[in-house]
């Protein structure tokens, strides 16, 4: 959110700059937010003491938290959100790059059975174990799994106004990059400590859905996205030690509305 707003407060200057140089044919500001559904993990800690273990195949779900909005309107934020700044590319406005940010919240569920491989507390595991907060562990990333990257956006035009001299609706799809910016909450038997947010890994991604234009300026989009999230060295920190580190990758499916105003140059 900070990201955002810090954008948006550096725009006027972009616009100027854009005006001057001609690179862009026009922006665009998306908001809206998302539900996903992921993959299973082979999840590996490295905790500061020495140990290093492994849960294998774990189950993870999403954190929508939509009623939050419902509960304190001003609290937009709250929810899986996703916003988007891009900038077309060609005069028709059908080619654009996007700065792409999907707050994503990543539950591993708890009260499933996994398999523990590794050394815990100096002691060699191998065999099932019930995640719970209280007498194991539990693990998110839920301010959140934040991924940020840019985006290629190509847009094609099936239905325009009568007249037509805008569009109506646009079919579009979308590949990018990135970094992973989470901030892990993380309870090691019944202690617990929600994380900073730091650069912990990479994704990548492809999108398509639709654009509908409500007015010549003002448009609602509706896409699908799948893609790959790798955390690298995401903190796991607790209030009785430091340096603890986790390392997994998994795969993604996700929903997505936004609204959007496209800026005219």
């Amino acid at each position: 959110m900070k990201l955002f707003t810090a954008i948006l407060l550096l725009l006027p200057g972009m616009l100027q700059a854009q005006k001057k140089q001609k690179r862009f044919q026009g922006m665009y500001l998306q908001w809206g937010y998302n539900k996903e559904w992921y993959s299973k993990s082979n999840i590996h800690f490295k905790m500061a003491n020495g140990d290093r273990f492994t849960l294998h195949s774990a189950k993870a779900h999403d954190k929508p938290d939509y009623d939050a909005i419902i509960k304190e309107p001003a609290q937009v934020s709250v929810p899986q959100y996703n916003y988007r700044i891009g900038f077309y590319l060609n005069p028709t406005r059908t080619k654009s790059i996007e700065l792409n940010f999907d707050h994503i919240k990543y539950v591993v569920t708890d009260g499933q059975k996994v398999q523990v491989t590794g050394t815990i507390n100096g002691i060699t595991a191998d065999g099932d174990s019930i995640l719970t907060a209280e007498n194991f562990l539990h693990l998110e990333h839920t301010d959140g799994g934040n991924l940020l990257h840019i985006n290629y956006v190509q847009q094609n035009t099936v239905l325009k106004t009568r007249s037509g001299k805008r569009p109506l609706v646009n079919l579009l799809w979308k590949v990018g990059a990135g970094i992973n910016i989470p901030r892990t909450d993380f309870t090691w038997k019944g202690d617990r400590l929600n994380n900073k947010f730091h650069v912990a890994g990479y994704n990548i991604s492809a999108e398509a859905g639709a654009r509908l234009y409500a007015a010549p300026k003002f448009f609602f989009e509706f896409t699908g996205k799948s893609g790959y999230v790798k955390y690298l060295n995401a903190l796991a920190n607790t209030s009785s030690s430091t340096g603890n580190r986790v390392r997994h990758g998994f795969g993604y499916l996700e929903l997505i509305a936004t609204i959007g105003y496209d800026i005219r140059f």
